[in-house]
Formats: C-alpha cells, sequence, structure tokens
C-alpha cells in the first residue's frame, strides 16, 4: 500500500468590509466579520486543500488557482476544493482522512464543528476533522485581528488500493468448497 501525508496552512486577517461574509469549513458565520482575501477566504477549506496537494506533491492553492487571476475573485473554496480532489483522482490518489487544527479567537467553532466536518469529509470522500485552538491573547492571532487553520492529510494510492480488491476477489473466486 502506498501512502503519503501532507500539510497545509492558511492565514487570512478580518477584513474591514462589512458586507464580507465569514466562512468557515464551508459554512456561514453570520454575524462574524469576514476574512479578506481573493476568494471567500474560507481558511479551512484552503488547509484542507493544501495539504491534500502537498501530499500528492500536486503544488499549491496558489500554482492552481493565483490571486492575481480575476476567475478566482470571490471564488467558493468549496468549488476548488472539488477540482482539488478532481486532481487527486486524476492521479489515482484517494484520501485516507484529514485533520484540521484551527487557531482563532472567535468565533467559537464547536456548535458548527459537526456540520463543517460533513461539509468537506462529503468533499473530500474520507473524514475530514476540526479542532479549535485559541492563541491565548499572543500575537494578531490572540488580539483577533485573523484566522489560521493547519491541516494534514493521508491519501493512498488508488490503484494500489484496485489490484489488493481485485487480488482478495480472484482468490476468492478459486477457492474451493
Amino acid at each position: 500500500m502506498s501512502l503519503r501525508i501532507g500539510n497545509g496552512f492558511d492565514v487570512h486577517k478580518f477584513s474591514e468590509d462589512p458586507d464580507r461574509v465569514l466562512v468557515l469549513g464551508g459554512v456561514r458565520f453570520d454575524g462574524e466579520p469576514g476574512l479578506h482575501g481573493h476568494s471567500d477566504a474560507d481558511v479551512i477549506t484552503h488547509a484542507v486543500g493544501e495539504a491534500l496537494l502537498g501530499a500528492a506533491g500536486l503544488g499549491d492553492l496558489g500554482t492552481h488557482f493565483p490571486d492575481t487571476d480575476e476567475r478566482w475573485r470571490g471564488a467558493n473554496s468549496l468549488e476548488l476544493l472539488d477540482e482539488i480532489v478532481r486532481m487527486l483522482l486524476a492521479e489515482n490518489w484517494s484520501v485516507v482522512n484529514v485533520d484540521c487544527s484551527v487557531i482563532a479567537e472567535r468565533p467559537k467553532l464547536a456548535a458548527r464543528r459537526e456540520q463543517m466536518q460533513q461539509i468537506l469529509s462529503a468533499k473530500v470522500g474520507a473524514p475530514v476533522t476540526i479542532k479549535g485552538r485559541r492563541a491565548e491573547g499572543i500575537g494578531g492571532l490572540g488580539r483577533s485581528e485573523g484566522i489560521a487553520c493547519f491541516a494534514s492529510a493521508l491519501i493512498e494510492s488508488a490503484l494500489i488500493e484496485s489490484a489488493l480488491i481485485e487480488s482478495a476477489g480472484t482468490e476468492q473466486r478459486g477457492a474451493q468448497p
């Protein structure tokens, strides 16, 4: 079995635009200030995408979705994640799991954690877990100036998995009663 691990990171400061919506893990947090960014600035989804691209050796978000390309202005990060999953599948990789640590003083994530995990798990086709952490007043994150997320992804070769399943099926068909 061929396994690979990737790490992802993303950070965005809060926007001063009162119309900017906060999106984390594909979930809108109404009443909270949005994050500044070229796309929807969903730091969790971006970190997941970075981890998956890294695990597969496919570069990073900036390579595939540069902020210099107007095509990606205001883009829904879940759609970017869909494209990343397609890239992995085209290279015969499947996702085993992704684990995320979000560093934020606000908003509190616990009430929406399950919803974010369900959305992201459905997108990548494997479990995605999210943990919230506080910066305890240290630095810009501790002063509630933005949100950061670290993600680790484990992927496996879909070719090897398919070959093992096929091999097991052949052995079972050839077994004597």
